[in-house]
């Protein structure tokens, strides 16, 4: 097994640091903030996921392209041809093929890292796998106030790539305080996607509770693996918040276009929320083909596109 790649970032003002295993899905583990005087943990992770013996889609932020959430039974038809992926997940695949493998690191420095991860090239047998090749750039700057993090995707093939992006951070709970129950959560958000088996039926409907989880939910009363919709976006971004009355201190996940749903996971530990960004809903490449509007990106041969996503940590008097 060839040694785990971890990246140490620094902010050298206030002395917070993050962790990226770069060998395994250039997955940020570990986000510890230095905020009013508090050292607050931000993100959750298995105690030994630096090994990289982990499994990547547990801890951390793992990156899903190019697709996240799941494809039923791992089967897709495109132009004509058939493709069979791995079934991973309850007979199903899941979360794409980025945050399983090794990334190549191009740039560093004290507090920002940048890395890219080629499909074809990293791994020749994905070629039965997608329509075509991708390349895959995520820039980290960590600042005194939390974690930029930058995405370019692009299609380095001949052929259209039928792509989506997500990424799932496991945020701590609680965020420095005693209580995980009473931490209050924010996610600003009208609908949802009907699920049957955890697939999108292609039908949006109401969320029942949309008011109170735009208010602030407490953690303790959530209970959800839910792929929302109809996100509050005010000047074209979507802001998320994870308040813990305990220390003061207010977690905050901002993204804009190209992102459009926000899945929400309450892992069964009950030590963290996922609140997860995502450029399309989950098995967009069998719902492109209906009425519905899936979100599937399609980019022609050599465009790209780029997504955004901010962690902002704050001590709030």
């Amino acid at each position: 097994m060839t040694a785990p790649h971890n990246v140490v970032l620094r902010d050298e003002a206030t002395g917070s640091e993050a962790a990226i295993l770069a060998s395994l899905g250039m997955n940020c583990y570990k986000l510890l903030m230095q905020v009013g005087g508090k050292s607050v943990d931000v993100l959750w992770s298995h105690p030994d996921f630096h090994t990289g013996t982990i499994r990547a889609s547990s801890s951390g932020i793992p990156l899903l392209f190019p697709f996240p959430g799941r494809i039923a039974a791992g089967k897709f038809s495109w132009n004509g041809q058939e493709y069979q992926l791995p079934a991973e997940n309850k007979g199903n695949a899941i979360h794409g093929f980025c945050h399983t493998r090794p990334w190549e690191v191009v740039e560093q420095s004290t507090s920002h890292v940048k890395a890219r991860f080629q499909a074809f090239k990293s791994d020749p047998s994905l070629r039965q796998l997608w329509p075509a090749d991708f390349q895959l750039e995520a820039t980290y700057r960590l600042t005194s106030s939390g974690l930029e993090m930058d995405y370019v995707a692009t299609n380095v093939d001949s052929q259209p790539l039928p792509c989506g992006l997500g990424t799932h951070p496991y945020f701590r709970v609680p965020q420095g305080g005693a209580s995980a129950s009473d931490c209050v959560v924010k996610i600003p958000a009208a609908k949802k996607w009907e699920l049957i088996d955890m697939i999108p039926s292609g039908r949006v409907i109401d969320l029942e509770n949309a008011a109170t989880l735009a208010a602030g939910q407490s953690f303790g009363a959530m209970q959800y693996d839910d792929v929302l919709t109809d996100l509050a976006m005010p000047g074209g971004e979507f802001e998320s918040e994870i308040f813990d009355p305990g220390s003061k201190i207010s977690t905050k996940i901002r993204f804009g276009s190209p992102f459009r749903e926000c899945v929400v996971y309450t892992p069964p530990h009950r030590e963290a929320i996922c609140i997860e960004p995502y450029s399309c809903v989950p098995g967009a490449i069998h719902l492109a083909t209906s009425q519905n509007n899936s979100g599937l990106i399609i980019l022609p041969p050599g465009e790209s596109f780029e997504a955004r996503v901010v962690i902002e940590v704050a001590s709030v008097p």
